[in-house]
């Protein structure tokens, strides 16, 4: 087990440590992607969601995500976001369309916010989802995934 950093010397899970690390500026981008019917695409261009708007409360809900992550992903720490930003896309397909939920996540730390961003694109989507599930349940999220990352030691990443 100690070839593992999330893993003490008797083999049980642990926190890494952070603290000697260097605080510098942060930035993730993550996307997830829903597929919707035109009888989903329509009902909200005409405002008949009976929830309301879907991309605001997915919005609202991904924001608060974000500032959870540390809650709901075991090692993750704790961090003090300082943006929180989404864009909504919708695309159309053969089938149908896509809404493409990208959203970008901002901090000052010793520790990335890949999970923050990623978790708010995740939760994001599921509200979509359940805002939109009673003019049809058949949307899927099909992908989610990061789109970039910037800051600390391994630098900037970003998706080919």
């Amino acid at each position: 087990m100690n070839n593992f950093t999330h893993w003490n010397e008797q083999g049980r899970p642990k926190m890494v440590d952070i603290s000697a690390k260097d605080i510098t500026q942060r930035t993730a981008i993550a996307r997830s992607i829903i597929t919707l019917s035109n009888e989903v695409y329509q009902a909200i261009q005409q405002g008949h969601i009976k929830k309301g708007d879907p991309t605001q409360v997915a919005q609202i809900a991904g924001i608060m995500a974000a500032k959870k992550t540390a809650d709901i992903i075991p090692m993750c720490h704790p961090i003090m976001l300082q943006g929180t930003d989404f864009h909504f896309d919708y695309q159309q397909t053969t089938s149908g369309y896509e809404l493409h939920i990208e959203v970008m996540v901002t901090c000052s730390g010793k520790t990335g916010v890949e999970m923050e961003a990623l978790t708010a694109a995740s939760v994001a989507a599921l509200t979509f989802y359940d805002m939109c599930k009673a003019v049809d349940k058949s949307m899927v999220i099909k992908e989610t995934c990061l789109i970039q990352k910037t800051g600390g030691k391994n630098g900037t990443y970003i998706r080919e």
